[in-house]
């Protein structure tokens, strides 16, 4: 059995070399990257089905899905924002996000809907009740393991897909350059249906639903 400890300063390492790595993509890069992943995401099923679907606003160099909130919208689909659920520990609230939806910042400095205003039940949606979720990724591999920020938030908020009954797609988005040969597995990350990037998708070999 590996060591708790070495897992974790090993996955400490690879979080701060792939984070800078995407940090120093420049614009241009970015907006591409950009381009080319909302054309890979717009062409899958689960994609084209989903009518409640979760993204995210990027922050530190992550990949930006929200070129896709107008095609989705479109298409009759409601759009919800991660939001951190004050006094639960490190867990997430979705709540329905449109241009008039009051932002604020969270103890992290990322945009987030309100929480005055994400307090209302009628604004949200409980994560099972999501067709689909777009989360960012630090790093991920060819077997489809993914490497998050190290909150624990999805992980948290999502659990319940491990067990039987509805629960919504989930797919990691990244750049290309996030991508590594082999990660260390932690058995707490909550498995992926997908990971798509600027260049390729993933999809993993072990479901667990």
């Amino acid at each position: 059995m590996s060591d708790p400890q070495l897992l974790n300063d090993q996955r400490k390492a690879l979080r701060r070399s792939l984070r800078q790595r995407r940090r120093a993509l420049t614009r241009a890069q970015q907006r591409q990257a950009t381009e080319a992943l909302c054309r890979r995401l717009r062409g899958l099923p689960e994609v084209q089905r989903a009518r409640r679907v979760a993204l995210y606003l990027p922050n530190d160099g992550e990949i930006d899905a929200t070129p896709l909130l107008r095609w989705l919208r479109r298409r009759g689909a409601r759009a919800y924002l991660p939001v951190l659920r004050p006094l639960a520990e490190n867990r997430l609230w979705f709540v329905h996000y449109h241009a008039a939806t009051p932002m604020t910042r969270n103890r992290f400095g990322i945009r987030e809907p309100d929480t005055r205003h994400g307090a209302h039940r009628a604004r949200q949606s409980p994560p099972w009740a999501l067709d689909l979720v777009l989360l960012p990724l630090v790093g991920f591999d060819d077997l489809g393991n993914r490497l998050g920020m190290g909150g624990g938030f999805y992980d948290r908020s999502f659990a319940f897909t491990r067990q039987r009954g509805p629960r919504p797609r989930l797919i990691g988005v990244a750049h290309d350059c996030q991508h590594v040969e082999r990660l260390p597995f932690a058995g707490w990350d909550v498995p992926l249906d997908a990971i798509v990037s600027d260049r390729r998708i993933v999809r993993p070999q072990r479901h667990q639903h």
